[in-house]
């Protein structure tokens, strides 16, 4: 008996949103691993770099390209590194507000990053949102307003970095778009992994540091692991549910940013944080809501006569 794709989104199987909360831990363990090296004296530019290195080591191992070439096929290397500086500025930038800000405070602002696709999709890739969505994006900034707070001296440039970090996901995310048809999957991986490293590498002389306690070498070899991993257990959540079922769970990562964030550095988000960081996510969750109808109502139209 075939299933409708109503039901198909409905019933988002358990493991799945397993994946995703296990995912958002393992980004949350990254985070706190790039903010303890930042206040051990590590450049962020090194710190990303590293992470980058690891994650396309990793990657290289795991889609063992030697078996084939066509892994290193691309319809435009270009763009392949742009979207890969993208994902790197993404880090980059995060790892910069780690420096100043909370967990909690860098991952509410990475949380407004769907309204911004919803809004750039439109120009961009002309997937035009309704004004219901508008709305939600309008209402989610405000959420950003709340967290941020400008003219009130609480404005600083960590927050500038953070929302440098989610502007740069989103047109991260608007290049993979753009790019799934005519890329493959695996590509898509591999490039995102490696051309940062490859980029980067100026930097490393005058960012590096080498460090000399164990604790730190062990700290820096994880952050590859957790980001590939991280990405990995997204890719099998994905292989199961659909990206709109799961989208809501994604919120939880904030479970886990602020337990680390108190548990590691004895952070605890303030009322202004919390507060703007549940307006953002019920803007997020109205915008994966209004989604979620449009697509069950296009599926349930009839088809036209033939």
């Amino acid at each position: 008996m075939k299933i409708s794709s109503g039901h198909q989104e409905a019933a988002t199987p358990v493991v799945a949103i397993l994946l995703v909360f296990s995912a958002g831990l393992t980004f949350s363990f990254l985070d706190s691993s790039a903010k303890f090296l930042a206040s051990e004296g590590f450049a962020p530019p090194f710190i990303a770099w590293i992470r980058f290195a690891g994650h396309a080591v990793l990657a290289f191992l795991f889609l063992r390209p030697w078996r084939s070439l066509g892994l290193f096929a691309t319809a435009s290397l270009p763009l392949q590194l742009l979207r890969g500086m993208f994902l790197f500025g993404s880090t980059l930038f995060n790892f910069l507000a780690l420096q100043t800000l909370q967990l909690a405070e860098t991952v509410s602002i990475a949380f407004f990053a769907p309204m911004v696709i919803t809004a750039l999709a439109g120009p961009l890739l002309g997937e035009w949102a309704g004004w219901r969505r508008w709305l939600a994006v309008f209402v989610g900034f405000g959420g950003v307003l709340v967290i941020t707070r400008p003219g009130l001296g609480v404005f600083g440039i960590g927050h500038l970095y953070a929302l440098g970090s989610m502007l740069s996901y989103c047109f991260y995310v608007i290049m993979t778009r753009h790019m799934g048809a005519r890329e493959t999957a695996e590509s898509l991986i591999f490039y995102s992994a490696l051309a940062p490293v490859v980029l980067m590498v100026p930097a490393v002389p005058i960012y590096g540091s080498m460090p000399h306690e164990w604790l730190h070498w062990a700290i820096l070899l994880s952050l590859g692991f957790y980001g590939a991993f991280g990405h990995y257990l997204l890719i099998l959540a994905y292989r199961v549910a659909t990206t709109t079922a799961l989208a809501p769970y994604a919120y939880l990562q904030i479970v886990w940013m602020v337990t680390l964030g108190y548990v590691v550095f004895g952070d605890l988000p303030d009322l202004w944080t919390l507060g703007g960081t549940l307006i953002i996510v019920a803007s997020g969750l109205y915008i994966v809501h209004r989604e979620r109808q449009l697509r069950l109502k296009a599926t349930a139209a009839p088809l036209p006569p033939k």
